[in-house]
C-alpha cells in the first residue's frame, strides 16, 4: 500500500546521463519544501509526515511511516504519528535503535528502518520507515528529516510542558482553595474526587476513607449514576480496607499506581472499578500524618489509556496535597466539635443535660422579641421538687443526682416542641412555652407535670415519691420582659410551694 503520491511541478533538476532531458532532484525538492514549510508554519508531527509521504513514496517506495515520541521519564515510546497500516514488529523494531551510539547511522531491518531523532544532544523519539527501496535514501536526506521531526516533538513537548504545568497550577490552586474551606472530612473527599477527575480528564473517579480500625467508612463517587453509587457504597462501607490487593499496594509503597488495563490490577469485587466498568486507572493514595486515610481512582470505561509520566507527577501531587486537606479537613472538623462541646457545656447542665439557666435567658429574650413582633403569648413554669432535699438527707447525694436526671427525663417527655424545659439549679427547673398559650394552657401543662411527677421513681432498689411546686407567669399579661416574668414566675412558685404543691398562677396585674 502506498502512502502519497503526486509529483511537483517545479524543484531542483538532476541532468539523466545519455539524455539531454532533465528529472527533478527528489530529494532536494523534498529538503527545500521541509525548510519552507518549518520556517512559516507551526507543524505538527502528523503535518511533517504528510508533507514527505509523496516524496519518499516515489524515492523509496515508502509505504508506512510511524513517529515515536519517547517519554524520557519513564523510557517507554507512543506513536505520536502514523501514515499506512502499522506492523506488529514495528516498536519492536524502532526500539533497536537504541542499541546502537547515539550519533550512529539509522537500524536497517529489510524493508524498515529506524531512525533516532536528536536534537540539543537529546534524544525525543524514533522514525521508522517501511519501505521497498529504502536504500536509495541519502545520508542528508534521512538527516534533515529527522532533526526537523525532532525540532516539531521538541516543539510539542514544551508547549505539552506548558500546558501541563498550566493545568496543574490552576487544579491544584482550585482544590487548595476550595479544600481548605471544606467543613469536614467528607466534604473535603467529595471536594477531591472532583479535582481528581477534572485534572486526569477522566469519566469517573471514586473515593474511599478508611477509620482507624483499617475498614472502609464512606464513598463517593463522580461520574456514577446515583443507582451504582449506591451499589458500590453497599458493596464497599464496613469491609476491610487490607481485603483489596490495590489498597494494600498504593497504603505501603504511598506512590500512585497506574494501569492501563485493569486486567493487571487486582481490584475489590463490587467496587469502585468493576461497577463502573473502567478499562484502565490511576490509583492516588491519600496518606496523612498517621497513615493511609483514603484512596481516589480515576478511570475511564470507554477504552485503555496509556498514563504520560506527566500524569504520574500530577498524581504524585494531587496525593500530597489531598492528603494535606484531608488533614485541615479533621482539624477544622476537630475544632468545631470542641467549640461546640464547649458551646454545651456554656448552655446546658452537666448532671442533666438540660438547657442551663443562661440558655433559658437568652432563649427567653428572643421569645419575646419574637412574641411582640408576632402578636403572641408565652408562658413561663417554674418548678420546685417537694421532697427533694429528704432524698438528700436520707439516701444520699448520689440518690439525689439520679433523682434530678430521672425528674429531666419525665419532664423532656411531657412538653411538646418547641417548649423548652430547663434546670436552673439545685432542683429547681423551668418551663418556656412558646407556642402561643393562653393561661389555661399554660396552667394544663403544669398540671400534667404534677401528675407525672406523682409517679414514683426506682433507685437502686428504693421506691421514692415526690410532688411540685409550680409557679406561671404569662407574656405579655404579667410582664413584657422576660427577667421580670421569671421574677413573677418564682413568685408564684413560692405561693404554691406555701399552699402544699400544684400549680399557682399569679393574676394579672
Amino acid at each position: 500500500m502506498t502512502v502519497g503520491n503526486g509529483v511537483p511541478s517545479a524543484g531542483p533538476l538532476t541532468e539523466v546521463t545519455g539524455s539531454s532531458a532533465v528529472e527533478p532532484d527528489r530529494q532536494g525538492l523534498l529538503l527545500a519544501e521541509l525548510v519552507g514549510f518549518m520556517t512559516k508554519d507551526t507543524p505538527s508531527v502528523q503535518h511533517v509526515l504528510d508533507l514527505t509521504a509523496p516524496h519518499l513514496t516515489e524515492i523509496a517506495g515508502l509505504t508506512a511511516a510511524t513517529v515515536y515520541e519517547l517519554d524520557s521519564e519513564t523510557g517507554m515510546m507512543s506513536a505520536t504519528a502514523r501514515l499506512g497500516e502499522p506492523g506488529r514488529r514495528d516498536q519492536l523494531v524502532a526500539g533497536k535503535v537504541f542499541r546502537t551510539p547515539a550519533g550512529g547511522k539509522p537500524v536497517v531491518n529489510g524493508e524498515q528502518m529506524a531512525i533516532r531523532l536528536r536534537i540539543g544532544g537529546q534524544t525525543v523519539g524514533v522514525l521508522l520507515l517501511t519501505g521497498t527501496a529504502l536504500a536509495e535514501l541519502r545520508d542528508d536526506t534521512v538527516s534533515t528529516l529527522a532533526l526537523h521531526l525532532a525540532t516539531t516533538l521538541q516543539g510539542l513537548f514544551a508547549e505539552k510542558q506548558r500546558q501541563f504545568v498550566a493545568h496543574t497550577s490552576s487544579t491544584i490552586q482550585d482544590l487548595f482553595e476550595k479544600g481548605m474551606s471544606a467543613g469536614n472530612v467528607e466534604a473535603a473527599a467529595e471536594l477531591l474526587a472532583h479535582s481528581c477527575a477534572t485534572a486526569f480528564r477522566t469519566e469517573y473517579a471514586g473515593l474511599h476513607l478508611v477509620d482507624g480500625e483499617g475498614r472502609i467508612r464512606y464513598v463517593y463517587g463522580v461520574g456514577l449514576p446515583a443507582e451504582s453509587n449506591r451499589q458500590v457504597f453497599d458493596n464497599m462501607v464496613g469491609k476491610l480496607a487490607n481485603d483489596s490487593a490495590l489498597w494494600r499496594a498504593a497504603a505501603e509503597s504511598g506512590e500512585p499506581l497506574l494501569f492501563a488495563d485493569t486486567k493487571a490490577a487486582k481490584v475489590l469485587p463490587g467496587g469502585f472499578i468493576e461497577v463502573a466498568g473502567v478499562q484502565s486507572f490511576i490509583a492516588v493514595p491519600l496518606i496523612s500524618g498517621s497513615g493511609p486515610v483514603g484512596l481516589v481512582l480515576c478511570g475511564d470505561a470507554s477504552g485503555a489509556r496509556e498514563w504520560s509520566s506527566r500524569d504520574r507527577i500530577l498524581a504524585q501531587q494531587l496525593s500530597v496535597e489531598g492528603a494535606l486537606i484531608m488533614d485541615s479537613a479533621r482539624m477544622r472538623e476537630a475544632a468545631q466539635m470542641h467549640v461546640e462541646e464547649l458551646t454545651h457545656q456554656a448552655f446546658h447542665d452537666s448532671l442533666t443535660g438540660l438547657p442551663n439557666r443562661k440558655y433559658l435567658l437568652d432563649r427567653g429574650e428572643q421569645a419575646v422579641e419574637i412574641a411582640i413582633a408576632t402578636g403572641t403569648r408565652l408562658g413561663l413554669l417554674l418548678l420546685d421538687l417537694n421532697g427533694f432535699k429528704q432524698v438528700n438527707d436520707t439516701i444520699g447525694h448520689h440518690a439525689g443526682d439520679v433523682l434530678l436526671q430521672l425528674v429531666a427525663k419525665r419532664l423532656d417527655s411531657v412538653i411538646r416542641r418547641p417548649d423548652m424545659v430547663a434546670r436552673l439549679g439545685g432542683d429547681e427547673f423551668s418551663v418556656l412555652i412558646t407556642t402561643n398559650p393562653d393561661e389555661r394552657s399554660a396552667v394544663a401543662v403544669g398540671e400534667r407535670i404534677c401528675e407525672r411527677l406523682k409517679d414514683p421513681f426506682q433507685i437502686d432498689g428504693r421506691e421514692i415519691r415526690i410532688g411540685a411546686s409550680i409557679g406561671v407567669a404569662m407574656f405579655p399579661s404579667h410582664a413584657t420582659e422576660f427577667g421580670i416574668l421569671m421574677k413573677d414566675a418564682d413568685a408564684s412558685m413560692y405561693q404554691a410551694k406555701r399552699s402544699g404543691g400544684g400549680v399557682y398562677l399569679t393574676p394579672p396585674r
